[in-house]
Protein backbone atom coordinates (compact mmCIF):
# COMPACT_ATOMS: atom_id res chain seq x y z
CA UNK A 1 0.00 0.00 0.00
CA UNK A 2 1.25 3.15 -0.71
CA UNK A 3 0.99 5.33 2.20
CA UNK A 4 4.20 4.06 4.81
CA UNK A 5 5.76 6.49 7.43
CA UNK A 6 7.91 5.92 10.45
CA UNK A 7 9.27 7.87 13.40
CA UNK A 8 13.19 7.96 14.12
CA UNK A 9 12.11 6.10 16.99
CA UNK A 10 10.52 3.20 15.62
CA UNK A 11 13.93 3.59 12.34
CA UNK A 12 16.33 3.53 15.22
CA UNK A 13 14.99 0.31 17.00
CA UNK A 14 14.39 -1.50 13.22
CA UNK A 15 18.35 -1.05 12.61
CA UNK A 16 18.98 -2.26 16.31
CA UNK A 17 17.16 -5.01 15.80
CA UNK A 18 19.21 -5.99 12.67
CA UNK A 19 23.00 -4.94 13.54
CA UNK A 20 25.60 -7.15 13.57
CA UNK A 21 26.48 -7.98 17.38
CA UNK A 22 23.03 -6.89 18.70
CA UNK A 23 21.51 -9.90 20.35
CA UNK A 24 18.87 -8.74 22.03
CA UNK A 25 16.09 -8.53 19.47
CA UNK A 26 12.74 -7.49 20.20
CA UNK A 27 9.95 -9.65 21.30
CA UNK A 28 6.51 -9.03 19.42
CA UNK A 29 3.34 -10.09 20.11
CA UNK A 30 -0.23 -9.69 18.90
CA UNK A 31 -2.92 -7.45 21.22
CA UNK A 32 -6.05 -8.29 20.24
CA UNK A 33 -8.67 -5.46 19.77
CA UNK A 34 -12.71 -6.33 19.96
CA UNK A 35 -14.28 -5.11 16.86
CA UNK A 36 -18.00 -6.63 17.28
CA UNK A 37 -17.55 -8.58 14.43
CA UNK A 38 -17.91 -12.20 13.31
CA UNK A 39 -16.51 -11.36 9.78
CA UNK A 40 -13.62 -12.97 8.08
CA UNK A 41 -11.35 -9.61 7.92
CA UNK A 42 -8.68 -10.31 4.71
CA UNK A 43 -8.37 -6.62 3.38
CA UNK A 44 -6.32 -4.26 6.09
CA UNK A 45 -4.89 -0.75 5.45
CA UNK A 46 -2.76 0.95 8.09
CA UNK A 47 -2.80 4.27 7.63
CA UNK A 48 -0.80 5.66 11.19
CA UNK A 49 -1.47 4.13 14.81
CA UNK A 50 -4.69 6.01 14.73
CA UNK A 51 -6.48 5.14 11.55
CA UNK A 52 -6.93 1.72 10.75
CA UNK A 53 -9.76 0.00 8.07
CA UNK A 54 -10.41 -3.46 7.68
CA UNK A 55 -12.80 -4.95 5.02
CA UNK A 56 -13.76 -8.89 4.99
CA UNK A 57 -16.85 -11.28 4.23
CA UNK A 58 -20.48 -10.10 4.27
CA UNK A 59 -19.85 -6.30 2.90
CA UNK A 60 -17.65 -5.60 5.92
CA UNK A 61 -15.95 -2.54 6.17
CA UNK A 62 -14.49 -1.51 9.95
CA UNK A 63 -12.80 1.65 11.08
CA UNK A 64 -11.12 3.31 14.07
CA UNK A 65 -10.04 6.27 14.67
CA UNK A 66 -8.78 5.52 17.68
CA UNK A 67 -6.28 3.17 17.51
CA UNK A 68 -8.20 0.07 17.84
CA UNK A 69 -10.25 1.07 21.27
CA UNK A 70 -13.23 1.08 18.82
CA UNK A 71 -14.27 0.05 15.64
CA UNK A 72 -17.12 1.53 13.73
CA UNK A 73 -19.27 -0.51 10.95
CA UNK A 74 -18.83 1.48 8.02
CA UNK A 75 -19.66 -0.31 4.89
CA UNK A 76 -21.76 -0.01 2.00
CA UNK A 77 -25.33 -0.28 2.09
CA UNK A 78 -26.39 -3.30 0.37
CA UNK A 79 -23.83 -5.37 0.47
CA UNK A 80 -24.03 -8.25 2.90
CA UNK A 81 -23.90 -10.95 0.18
CA UNK A 82 -20.55 -9.14 -0.87
CA UNK A 83 -16.83 -10.18 -0.11
CA UNK A 84 -14.53 -7.16 0.05
CA UNK A 85 -11.01 -8.68 0.17
CA UNK A 86 -9.17 -5.59 -0.22
CA UNK A 87 -9.73 -1.92 1.07
CA UNK A 88 -6.80 0.51 0.12
CA UNK A 89 -7.01 4.17 2.39
CA UNK A 90 -5.60 7.35 1.91
CA UNK A 91 -6.64 8.52 5.40
CA UNK A 92 -9.47 8.41 7.90
CA UNK A 93 -12.36 9.93 5.22
CA UNK A 94 -10.80 8.46 1.60
CA UNK A 95 -10.96 4.48 0.94
CA UNK A 96 -11.54 2.74 -2.09
CA UNK A 97 -12.68 -0.99 -1.65
CA UNK A 98 -12.62 -4.13 -4.03
CA UNK A 99 -15.47 -6.79 -3.45
CA UNK A 100 -14.49 -10.32 -5.43
CA UNK A 101 -16.12 -12.59 -6.95
CA UNK A 102 -17.53 -13.93 -10.79
CA UNK A 103 -19.21 -11.75 -12.99
CA UNK A 104 -20.96 -8.73 -11.11
CA UNK A 105 -19.98 -9.30 -7.66
CA UNK A 106 -16.16 -8.12 -8.62
CA UNK A 107 -17.05 -4.33 -7.85
CA UNK A 108 -14.53 -1.29 -6.82
CA UNK A 109 -16.75 1.13 -3.95
CA UNK A 110 -15.28 4.70 -2.86
CA UNK A 111 -15.92 7.03 0.18
CA UNK A 112 -14.95 10.26 0.91
CA UNK A 113 -16.41 10.46 4.13
CA UNK A 114 -15.13 8.02 6.56
CA UNK A 115 -18.04 5.56 5.05
CA UNK A 116 -21.07 7.32 5.94
CA UNK A 117 -21.64 6.87 2.32
CA UNK A 118 -20.00 5.39 -0.61
CA UNK A 119 -19.80 5.29 -4.52
CA UNK A 120 -20.13 2.10 -6.71
CA UNK A 121 -17.10 3.26 -9.04
CA UNK A 122 -16.79 -0.28 -10.86
CA UNK A 123 -19.11 -3.08 -11.50
CA UNK A 124 -17.37 -5.94 -13.92
CA UNK A 125 -19.84 -6.98 -16.82
CA UNK A 126 -17.55 -9.69 -17.89
CA UNK A 127 -18.52 -13.13 -16.79
CA UNK A 128 -14.89 -14.57 -17.48
CA UNK A 129 -13.28 -12.04 -15.17
CA UNK A 130 -12.90 -12.58 -10.93
CA UNK A 131 -11.30 -9.45 -9.20
CA UNK A 132 -8.29 -10.60 -6.91
CA UNK A 133 -7.29 -7.85 -4.98
CA UNK A 134 -6.36 -3.87 -5.23
CA UNK A 135 -3.82 -1.27 -5.27
CA UNK A 136 -2.05 2.35 -5.30
CA UNK A 137 0.56 3.46 -6.80
CA UNK A 138 0.45 7.05 -5.64
CA UNK A 139 -2.69 9.29 -4.58
CA UNK A 140 -4.21 9.21 -8.29
CA UNK A 141 -3.13 6.01 -9.97
CA UNK A 142 -4.27 2.51 -8.48
CA UNK A 143 -4.96 -0.67 -10.12
CA UNK A 144 -6.97 -3.69 -10.19
CA UNK A 145 -6.21 -7.62 -10.71
CA UNK A 146 -8.21 -10.32 -12.75
CA UNK A 147 -7.20 -13.66 -13.28
CA UNK A 148 -7.11 -14.41 -16.81
CA UNK A 149 -9.25 -13.42 -19.33
CA UNK A 150 -8.96 -15.05 -23.02
CA UNK A 151 -5.01 -16.44 -21.78
CA UNK A 152 -4.21 -13.16 -19.93
CA UNK A 153 -4.08 -11.85 -17.12
CA UNK A 154 -6.44 -8.52 -16.66
CA UNK A 155 -5.77 -5.22 -15.20
CA UNK A 156 -7.82 -2.60 -14.08
CA UNK A 157 -6.61 1.34 -14.09
CA UNK A 158 -7.47 4.39 -12.56
CA UNK A 159 -6.36 7.95 -12.68
CA UNK A 160 -8.54 9.45 -10.42
CA UNK A 161 -7.99 8.18 -7.17
CA UNK A 162 -10.70 5.57 -7.92
CA UNK A 163 -13.93 7.94 -8.78
CA UNK A 164 -13.27 5.95 -12.09
CA UNK A 165 -11.42 2.36 -13.43
CA UNK A 166 -11.09 1.47 -17.26
CA UNK A 167 -9.81 -2.71 -18.25
CA UNK A 168 -6.28 -1.81 -19.97
CA UNK A 169 -5.43 -3.11 -23.07
CA UNK A 170 -4.06 -7.06 -22.16
CA UNK A 171 -1.20 -6.46 -25.53
CA UNK A 172 1.46 -5.65 -22.78
CA UNK A 173 0.70 -8.88 -20.14
CA UNK A 174 2.39 -11.50 -21.13
CA UNK A 175 0.96 -15.11 -21.68
CA UNK A 176 -0.95 -16.82 -18.39
CA UNK A 177 0.23 -20.16 -17.49
CA UNK A 178 -2.75 -23.19 -18.20
CA UNK A 179 -4.61 -23.16 -14.74
CA UNK A 180 -2.70 -19.95 -13.25
CA UNK A 181 -4.35 -17.61 -11.40
CA UNK A 182 -4.03 -14.91 -8.28
CA UNK A 183 -5.30 -15.63 -4.36
CA UNK A 184 -7.42 -13.13 -3.33
CA UNK A 185 -6.41 -14.19 0.76
CA UNK A 186 -5.17 -10.62 2.06
CA UNK A 187 -5.44 -8.00 -0.82
CA UNK A 188 -1.54 -8.19 -1.27
CA UNK A 189 -1.24 -10.11 -4.71
CA UNK A 190 -0.62 -7.01 -6.21
CA UNK A 191 1.02 -4.58 -4.60
CA UNK A 192 3.29 -1.14 -5.44
CA UNK A 193 6.43 0.33 -4.55
CA UNK A 194 8.61 3.00 -5.48
CA UNK A 195 5.62 3.99 -8.54
CA UNK A 196 6.25 0.19 -9.95
CA UNK A 197 3.43 -2.53 -9.91
CA UNK A 198 4.04 -6.04 -9.05
CA UNK A 199 2.11 -9.44 -8.91
CA UNK A 200 2.30 -12.90 -7.67
CA UNK A 201 0.70 -16.10 -8.58
CA UNK A 202 -0.04 -19.97 -8.05
CA UNK A 203 -2.29 -22.60 -9.42
CA UNK A 204 -0.01 -23.07 -12.80
CA UNK A 205 3.13 -25.35 -13.14
CA UNK A 206 4.98 -22.37 -11.77
CA UNK A 207 4.39 -19.38 -9.07
CA UNK A 208 5.67 -16.22 -10.96
CA UNK A 209 5.76 -12.95 -10.42
CA UNK A 210 4.61 -10.11 -12.99
CA UNK A 211 6.20 -6.30 -12.75
CA UNK A 212 4.95 -3.06 -14.39
CA UNK A 213 7.12 -0.16 -14.78
CA UNK A 214 4.71 1.82 -16.52
CA UNK A 215 1.37 2.39 -14.30
CA UNK A 216 0.69 -1.65 -15.10
CA UNK A 217 0.38 -1.00 -19.60
CA UNK A 218 2.59 -3.28 -20.34
CA UNK A 219 4.36 -6.27 -17.89
CA UNK A 220 7.82 -8.76 -17.73
CA UNK A 221 7.18 -12.42 -15.94
CA UNK A 222 9.78 -14.62 -14.06
CA UNK A 223 9.53 -17.76 -11.96
CA UNK A 224 10.10 -17.78 -8.62
CA UNK A 225 11.15 -20.85 -6.37
CA UNK A 226 7.93 -21.19 -4.37
CA UNK A 227 5.78 -24.56 -5.58
CA UNK A 228 2.79 -24.09 -7.15
CA UNK A 229 -0.18 -25.78 -7.78
CA UNK A 230 -3.85 -26.13 -8.06
CA UNK A 231 -4.41 -24.23 -4.33
CA UNK A 232 -0.79 -23.90 -4.13
CA UNK A 233 1.61 -20.48 -5.28
CA UNK A 234 2.50 -16.84 -3.93
CA UNK A 235 -0.14 -15.91 -2.04
CA UNK A 236 1.22 -12.40 -0.45
CA UNK A 237 3.98 -9.64 -1.92
CA UNK A 238 5.66 -7.36 0.32
CA UNK A 239 8.48 -4.49 -1.09
CA UNK A 240 10.23 -2.13 1.13
CA UNK A 241 11.22 -0.25 -2.01
CA UNK A 242 11.35 -0.50 -5.60
CA UNK A 243 14.13 -3.66 -5.79
CA UNK A 244 13.74 -5.67 -2.19
CA UNK A 245 10.88 -8.08 -1.69
CA UNK A 246 9.75 -11.37 -0.36
CA UNK A 247 7.07 -13.42 -1.45
CA UNK A 248 5.44 -15.74 1.18
CA UNK A 249 2.86 -18.70 0.14
CA UNK A 250 2.26 -22.27 0.21
CA UNK A 251 -0.73 -23.99 0.18
CA UNK A 252 -4.29 -23.32 1.66
CA UNK A 253 -5.20 -26.76 1.90
CA UNK A 254 -2.50 -27.83 3.61
CA UNK A 255 -1.75 -25.27 6.14
CA UNK A 256 0.30 -26.58 8.56
CA UNK A 257 3.19 -27.28 5.69
CA UNK A 258 4.80 -25.38 3.23
CA UNK A 259 8.53 -26.54 2.03
CA UNK A 260 9.99 -23.47 0.18
CA UNK A 261 7.07 -20.93 1.09
CA UNK A 262 9.04 -17.54 0.62
CA UNK A 263 11.68 -16.06 -1.19
CA UNK A 264 13.47 -13.03 -1.61
CA UNK A 265 14.64 -10.69 -4.52
CA UNK A 266 17.14 -7.83 -4.44
CA UNK A 267 17.01 -6.32 -7.86
CA UNK A 268 13.35 -5.80 -8.54
CA UNK A 269 11.45 -8.88 -8.97
CA UNK A 270 14.21 -10.12 -12.27
CA UNK A 271 15.47 -12.96 -9.91
CA UNK A 272 14.07 -14.77 -6.69
CA UNK A 273 15.87 -17.00 -4.26
CA UNK A 274 14.41 -19.40 -1.63
CA UNK A 275 14.73 -18.06 1.84
CA UNK A 276 17.18 -20.11 3.98
CA UNK A 277 14.46 -20.65 6.32
CA UNK A 278 10.95 -20.21 5.60
CA UNK A 279 8.23 -20.01 7.79
CA UNK A 280 6.90 -24.23 6.86
CA UNK A 281 3.91 -23.16 6.98
CA UNK A 282 1.01 -21.59 4.50
CA UNK A 283 1.40 -17.69 5.01
CA UNK A 284 -1.30 -15.69 3.10
CA UNK A 285 -0.15 -12.15 4.17
CA UNK A 286 3.26 -10.15 4.62
CA UNK A 287 4.38 -6.50 5.71
CA UNK A 288 7.57 -4.74 6.14
CA UNK A 289 7.42 -2.87 9.22
CA UNK A 290 10.00 -0.18 8.07
CA UNK A 291 12.42 -0.10 4.94
CA UNK A 292 15.58 -0.77 7.54
CA UNK A 293 13.45 -3.02 9.55
CA UNK A 294 11.94 -6.90 10.37
CA UNK A 295 9.19 -8.06 8.16
CA UNK A 296 6.08 -10.38 9.00
CA UNK A 297 4.16 -13.04 7.54
CA UNK A 298 0.92 -14.16 8.87
CA UNK A 299 -1.28 -17.15 7.96
CA UNK A 300 -4.03 -19.29 9.61
CA UNK A 301 -1.75 -21.34 11.88
CA UNK A 302 0.77 -18.66 13.18
CA UNK A 303 2.68 -15.71 12.71
CA UNK A 304 6.98 -14.96 12.10
CA UNK A 305 9.12 -12.64 11.91
CA UNK A 306 12.41 -12.04 9.85
CA UNK A 307 15.03 -9.45 10.58
CA UNK A 308 17.41 -10.47 7.64
CA UNK A 309 15.40 -9.71 4.83
CA UNK A 310 13.41 -12.27 4.27
CA UNK A 311 15.63 -15.22 4.36
CA UNK A 312 15.80 -16.30 8.13
CA UNK A 313 12.10 -16.91 10.04
CA UNK A 314 10.75 -17.59 13.30
CA UNK A 315 7.26 -18.13 14.72
CA UNK A 316 6.18 -15.71 16.93
CA UNK A 317 2.83 -16.11 17.71
CA UNK A 318 0.44 -19.20 16.77
CA UNK A 319 -2.99 -17.18 16.35
CA UNK A 320 -4.76 -17.03 13.73
CA UNK A 321 -4.54 -14.06 10.78
CA UNK A 322 -4.80 -13.24 6.96
CA UNK A 323 -3.42 -10.38 6.73
CA UNK A 324 -1.11 -8.01 7.53
CA UNK A 325 -0.08 -4.09 6.94
CA UNK A 326 2.41 -1.78 8.95
CA UNK A 327 2.90 1.53 9.15
CA UNK A 328 6.05 2.00 10.72
CA UNK A 329 7.60 -0.75 13.24
CA UNK A 330 5.35 0.09 16.40
CA UNK A 331 2.59 0.48 14.29
CA UNK A 332 1.49 -3.09 12.29
CA UNK A 333 -1.42 -4.77 12.74
CA UNK A 334 -3.23 -7.93 11.72
CA UNK A 335 -6.46 -9.29 10.89
CA UNK A 336 -8.23 -12.68 10.35
CA UNK A 337 -11.45 -14.85 10.93
CA UNK A 338 -13.98 -14.06 13.21
CA UNK A 339 -13.35 -10.38 13.19
CA UNK A 340 -9.51 -10.41 14.72
CA UNK A 341 -7.87 -7.91 14.47
CA UNK A 342 -5.03 -7.36 16.84
CA UNK A 343 -1.94 -4.49 17.06
CA UNK A 344 1.52 -5.82 17.68
CA UNK A 345 3.21 -5.45 20.64
CA UNK A 346 7.32 -5.22 21.38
Amino acid sequence: MWMRKASMAAVSIGVLAVSAGFTATPSPSWDLSPTGSTARLRGLSVVSAGTVWASGSQGTVLRTVNGGRTWQSVGPPDTATLEFRDIEAFDARRAVALSIGTGEDSRVYRTADGGRTWTEAFRNTDPAAFYDCLTFLDERHGLALSDPVDGKFRILATSDAGRSWSVVSPAGMPAALPGEFAFAASGTCLVGAGGRAYFATGGGSAARVFRSDDLGRSWTVTDAPIPSGPSAGIYSLAFRDRDHGVAVGGDYEVPDAAPSGAAVTGDGGRTWRAAAREPGEYRSGAAWMTRLGPVLAVGPTGSDISYDGGRHWSLFDSGSFDAVECAGLAVCYASGEQGRIARLRW
